[in-house]
């Protein structure tokens, strides 16, 4: 519950930075279609920052620890390879990195499923 809920403040955190980043540190260095993949990044990134904190939450009152805990792992993990492929995409154009990106997209689809199976098995 506790590694939920530090993470998600930690994403949090940084959600916040690389927003402020990309808004003003970015601008003018590189594209306007590069931009707006960062934003994209960090639009996904709070969103699943959220769904950590929810994660934690829900770990403190339902008994389907395996799920929430399988479900919160999947949301982590579809940050770093979602948000952080398309953040690296941005900076580089590098293709490769925007190929990782729909493996991120699955991670996050596989934790909210997981998610709502725990809390259908307890509500």
């Amino acid at each position: 519950m506790k590694l939920f809920l530090i993470l998600g403040i930690i994403n949090g955190f940084l959600a916040v930075a690389l927003g402020a980043f990309g808004a003003h540190g970015l601008e003018g260095r590189i594209s306007e279609k590069a931009i707006a993949t960062w934003e994209k990044a960090v639009t996904y990134q709070m969103f699943h920052t959220m769904a950590l904190l929810i994660t934690g939450m829900l770990l403190s009152r339902f008994q389907s620890e395996g799920l929430l805990t399988t479900g919160g792992w999947m949301f982590f993990a579809g940050i770093i390879l979602f948000s952080g492929s398309l953040y690296t995409y941005a900076l580089t154009s590098i293709k490769t990195f925007a190929m990782i990106t729909p493996i991120g997209g699955v991670a996050f689809l596989i934790g909210w499923v997981l998610v709502g199976i725990a809390v259908m098995k307890n509500v």
